[in-house]
Order: structure tokens, then C-alpha cells, then sequence
């Protein structure tokens, strides 16, 4: 967000925070103008608070800044779950200040200061899911800083989101590292032979399971209901395949893939990916663009 807002010229001071004195020092010099060692003095003064933490740290970064945020204020979030990021932050936050909670539909597998890059949001889904008592100012100003970064936004229900976001991005990452697991485990091949000959699917699984580990483990802890929900969808179509794997049931099979082909032709329709042919990754977003 900070390289997004540095490169429209869409703030005045860029300030932040962070547990680890090596990320604040790398931040101060790739994209902050001042770093602060507490998030209370962070805010102080602020217009816009963005909480970026896992969200099982949403709660406690509330209660430190909440004496210090200033009338007004906004304060939004990237968490990948709503529902408890609401539970955790708004009882903490006084009177007169904005919660708006967010989620940028956006991302690579790297984390870290080092990992951002001003484009990330260009052509990407960024929801809000204001609250009923949302003002409608405060609520128009961050969606128009929003799609200053090059974001499209969308509004949608705090209960809505968690259920859609477990089908989009939620269960898909548990089962890519249900994947990674499974070949780890698998005792007649060796870890080389699987790195070695790993085609695109395998390769894929593997490049999503890379993703942080505190944040899924947070993400799958606060969303469990509607994870587990979309666990026993996909269960009961897994068996469907199964079955018709072992029954040889062909026609199934190839009805199954058309429509499911169709999705993705859909996704690259709506512009959120190409369907130009990689056969081979890219590396890293380039560091502090």
C-alpha cells in the first residue's frame, strides 16, 4: 500500500510499525517517511490506520492504539477474515472514529517488507464490508484512495465475505498444503524426485502453500465454520469423482472437466489473470519497487 500511495502521490506522511526492529529498519528505507517502535505513537495524528497483522494480532493492536487514534479517524484492515477481525477491533475503538474493514483480494507467497511493489492492486478485487452505522463519508474517501491504487472495490456483507472467501482462497489453500503434506509423507519417492519432475499442478500447490504460516493459521482458526462447511462440499464431490474413477464412468469425468473449465475461462475473461502459457514461474517480485 505504501508503494501504491507513494507512486499516485495519493498521502502526505507515510508512518509505521512493526514488532521486529530489522523490519522497521528495512522499512524506513524502502517506503515509510518516519518508523515508530510502538503502534500507539504510529497513529497519533493519523487520517488512515491500516492494520496489516495477523489476525489473531487484530485484537491487541486495537486496544494499544485505540486512546491514541484522533476523531475521524479511519481505520480499515487487510485480514482475511472478516467476522473476527469485527469481533476483535471494534469494541476497542471510541467514538468518533471510522471502522471499516477490508480485504484486498491480492497477494504473492512472499511476505516480508522486502516482498511489496507499487502495481499489486491494479485490476484486483478489494472488498469493503462496512458496518451498518458506516459513515458514508469516511466510507467514500477510502474507497476513492482505494481505487486511486488501481484497485476495483466492491462492497459485501461481513458474514457473506467469510463464506466466499472460504470458497475463493480459504479451502483451495488447505488443500494445497494437504497436497505439499501428502508428498512429503510419501515414503517411495524422495523429496529430489519430487522436486525434480514436479509438473505445473504440483508446482502450483507447492507455490501456494508457501504463503505465510501464522497468517493461515489464524485464517483457518477464525473462519472455521464456513471452511468446514466448503471441506464437506468439496468432500462429497471428491467422492463423486471417486466413484466414477472406479467405475470407469468416463462420460462423467469429461462432463465434469468441461464445466470446470468454464470457470476458469471465466477468471480470464474478468481480467484477474492471462491466459498467456507459463511453463515457468517467475522469481520474486523485484525488492522496494
Amino acid at each position: 500500500m505504501a508503494h501504491a500511495m507513494r507512486a499516485g502521490g495519493l498521502v502526505g506522511e507515510i508512518v509505521g510499525h512493526a514488532k521486529s526492529a530489522e523490519t522497521r529498519a528495512v522499512a524506513l528505507t524502502l517506503f515509510c517517511d518516519r518508523v515508530t517502535e510502538t503502534a500507539a505513537e504510529a497513529v497519533q495524528g493519523a487520517d488512515l490506520v491500516v492494520l496489516c497483522v495477523p489476525v489473531g494480532a487484530m485484537e491487541a493492536i486495537a486496544a494499544e492504539i485505540a486512546p491514541h487514534l484522533k476523531p475521524g479517524a479511519v481505520v480499515t484492515d487487510v485480514g482475511s477474515v472478516k467476522q473476527a477481525v469485527v469481533d476483535a477491533v471494534a469494541p476497542h475503538l471510541p467514538e468518533g472514529v471510522h471502522f471499516i474493514p477490508g480485504h484486498p483480494l491480492a497477494g504473492t507467497e512472499y511476505s516480508g517488507p522486502r516482498s511489496g511493489f507499487a502495481t499489486l492492486f491494479q485490476n484486483r478485487w478489494w472488498l469493503l464490508t462496512p458496518l451498518p452505522d458506516t459513515d458514508a463519508v469516511a466510507l467514500a474517501r477510502l474507497r476513492s484512495l482505494l481505487e486511486a491504487m488501481g484497485a476495483n472495490v466492491d462492497e459485501m456483507d461481513v458474514a457473506r465475505h467469510d463464506l466466499v472467501l472460504a470458497v475463493v482462497s480459504h479451502t483451495p489453500h488447505l488443500i494445497a498444503y494437504t497436497m505439499v503434506g501428502v508428498a512429503d509423507h510419501m515414503r517411495r519417492v524422495s523429496a529430489q524426485e519430487v522436486i525434480k519432475y514436479s509438473a505445473s499442478g504440483f508446482r502450483d500447490f507447492t507455490r501456494i502453500a508457501a504463503s505465510d504460516p501464522t497468517m493461515w493459521r489464524d485464517v483457518f482458526l477464525t473462519n472455521k465454520d464456513a471452511v468446514l462447511d466448503i471441506l464437506g462440499r468439496f468432500a462429497e464431490e471428491l467422492f463423486s469423482l471417486q466413484r466414477a474413477i472406479r467405475m470407469g464412468d468416463g462420460e462423467h469425468l469429461h462432463a465434469y472437466f468441461t464445466r470446470t473449465r468454464e470457470i476458469r475461462r471465466g477468471i480470464i475473461e474478468a481480467g484477474q489473470d492471462t491466459a498467456v502459457p507459463d511453463f515457468g514461474r517467475a522469481g520474486p517480485p523485484s525488492k522496494g519497487v
